[in-house]
Parts: structure tokens; sequence; C-alpha cells
């Protein structure tokens, strides 16, 4: 297997990266007979060669440096690295953002979604093994109720931003190939991420940043809007499950199991963050502070991941309190990391409002 993984610079992209170069996934490598495995980047604001530092010259790893929606760099990287299999994680991925200029969403998550698909219809001759993993959100479903049952693969879509609608449009794009031309597809949605290396304008990262330097920590509303938090590196390995063991033209969807609201999560990292570095006036909790809530917010998401555990043998293995203390620990020893981020082109008081 020649693998490309589109937006291997970002949060999740390097995560998955760093996991299968590691020495963790040896026994993955080998079943996937893993030759190369090529990172194609445009490297924009989320996207950071810094995550990728600990598989810089690792004998497997190339990267590329392009956009998604440029049609003739895609086809060339798919010929010169003979590429046989894709993880189509490069996206446009906040809500905020979205809101903002919902433009640049389509284009990205919906255009560069068909070059890539139409790019490997072009190059992969039929009947040979190769897979397309397109990777999405649950955010395609919609909002939940407290009394509804979690998300499946068999849920209806309803989009709420647009950041969710281009999402949902990529979906359908990546069915349509598996349907109209058989190509070799498979989808993914997943829950909320979080770990080590994420852009601090989400949620976890910036609470921890923020609390660090004693600045307000913004929640939107009543802050009881729940999600179902999933640790990068589970995601990582589900990812890799689902290439490896997933049928083509089929949906998995993965999450951590760990629903909470907003408002309890915030806390729950203050308690930890003052376990490990006392606030020495108040405690972190202090900080909170509520404000306008975001048009559009969705109330509640939860996964149901049992496909994936019955078919592919996928079970998260952070609880969310573990997968939390790997992660605070992380940014209390990167700080230099999340200087680079927040010094540069970029302030935190204008991601003061991003979760």
């Amino acid at each position: 297997m020649n693998l490309l993984v589109t937006g291997g610079a970002g949060f999740i992209g390097s995560a998955l990266i760093r996991w299968l170069l590691s020495d963790d996934a040896r026994a993955e490598r080998e079943r996937l007979q893993l030759r190369s495995l090529v990172n194609l980047d445009a490297l924009t604001y989320a996207g950071n060669p810094a995550n990728l530092d600990s598989v810089q010259g690792h004998p497997l790893y190339r990267f590329a440096h392009g956009d998604i929606t440029d049609g003739a760099l895609v086809e060339r990287v798919f010929r010169e690295h003979e590429i046989t299999s894709v993880i189509h994680l490069a996206a446009e991925s906040h809500v905020d953002r979205s809101i903002d200029d919902p433009g640049q969403f389509i284009k990205t998550n919906v255009e560069g979604t068909y070059r890539l698909l139409e790019t490997a219809r072009c190059c992969w001759p039929s009947g040979t093994e190769n897979r397309f993993l397109h990777v999405s959100t649950d955010e395609v479903f919609g909002s939940l109720e407290l009394e509804d049952r979690p998300f499946c693969e068999k849920t209806p879509y309803a989009p709420n931003s647009p950041y969710a609608a281009s999402k949902a449009a990529s979906d359908h794009l990546a069915r349509a190939y598996f349907q109209t031309y058989g190509l070799p597809v498979l989808i993914s949605n997943c829950s909320n991420n979080y770990g080590p290396h994420q852009f601090p304008e989400k949620l976890i990262p910036l609470m921890i940043l923020n609390a660090l330097e004693s600045k307000p920590l913004p929640i939107y509303g009543d802050g009881q809007q729940i999600r179902d938090w999933l640790f990068v590196e589970d995601h990582a390995r589900a990812l890799v499950a689902i290439l490896m063991k997933g049928t083509t033209g089929q949906v998995y969807t993965i999450g951590g199991n760990s629903e909470l609201t907003n408002l309890a999560l915030v806390r729950m990292l203050c308690m930890e963050l003052q376990a490990r570095c006392p606030r020495t006036q108040g405690t972190y909790e202090d900080l909170i502070t509520f404000v306008q809530d975001r048009p559009g917010h969705d109330r509640r998401y939860a996964i149901d991941a049992s496909k994936a555990r019955r078919e592919l043998g996928w079970s998260p293995r952070e609880t969310l309190a573990s997968g939390l203390g790997r992660t605070l620990d992380w940014y209390l020893a990167n700080r230099a990391w999340c200087d680079a981020i927040t010094q540069g082109t970029y302030r935190r008081e204008r991601l003061g409002l991003k979760g």
C-alpha cells in the first residue's frame, strides 16, 4: 500500500501519521504492507509542520505541499507516488469560521473532495484492491434531544451550519462515487476529537491556555450543550481499522462513549489544572464566563459506535478522564508550541469565542 493522507499536518491527520508510523503500530503497518505514507497538506492556518517533527526522516514518510482543490497537483501526487489508498482528512472544520465565510468551506470540503474522488476514479483500474476512506463528522446529523438515541450509520442527515452542510455534501459525493462508479469508498463520521497538538481555537486547548494566563473561559449560552468526546489517538486507530477491515460502501460512526455538557467539561478541566498547577488567587473555575450563544448551535451530539466494535474490533482505549489527563500534561509541557501559534498571526482574543 502507498497511502495518501490529506490534511496530515492538521490535528487529526498528524495524530494519525504519528501513530501509524510509531512502534505501537508496527503490526498494523505490516498488515497494510505499507510501502509509503504521503502527506498532502496546504499548510493553511491549522496545518502545522511542527506536528510532524517526530516522523521527519522516517523511511516511509513523504510530504507533498498543495491544495486538494488543485486537480493537476492531486493527479501528479497520485501518479508520482503510485497511490493505492487514501484517508481523506483535509477540511475546513470550524463552525464559527463557516458562519463568517461559508464559501471557503464549500470550496475545500466539497470541491476538494470531488477532485480527490475524480482523481482516484481516473487513476485506479477497476478490480484493484484500492481503498478511499472519507472522514466526516457527526455534525452532519444535526442535533439530538436529551431523550433521543445516539447517532448511528442510519441516522438521516440534518446539518445546521455551513460547515456541517459542506461535510454532508462531501459525504453524499463519496457515496455517489461508490454507487455510480464502483469506487471503493468507505465513510466515517466521528464525534468531537481532543488531544495533543489541537489548534487553540477549539474548546479544550482554548480553555487550558486561557486558564493558565488567568483569562476568561468563555462558554456559549448556558453551557448545557452535550458532546461525545473522542481522544484523537483512539480516532487514529479507528481509521486504520476501517481501512484494513471495513467493507467498501459502508459507513462507520466513531465515538468516545463520553457524553458531557460543555460546562461540566470545562469544570473538569479546571479541577485537573488546579491539581497540577494551583492558581494562587481563587480557582480556575472563577474564570468561567458565559457569552451569547452561537447561531444554530446544536444542543447534543452522541455516537453509537457498536458497528465499529462488532465489525472492526475497535473500541476507545482512553476514558475522558485519562484522555484529558494526557492532553493537559502535553499542553503544560509544550507551551512553546502553543506560543508559536498564539503569538504569531493568531491572537487568542480573536479566538476567544471559538468552541
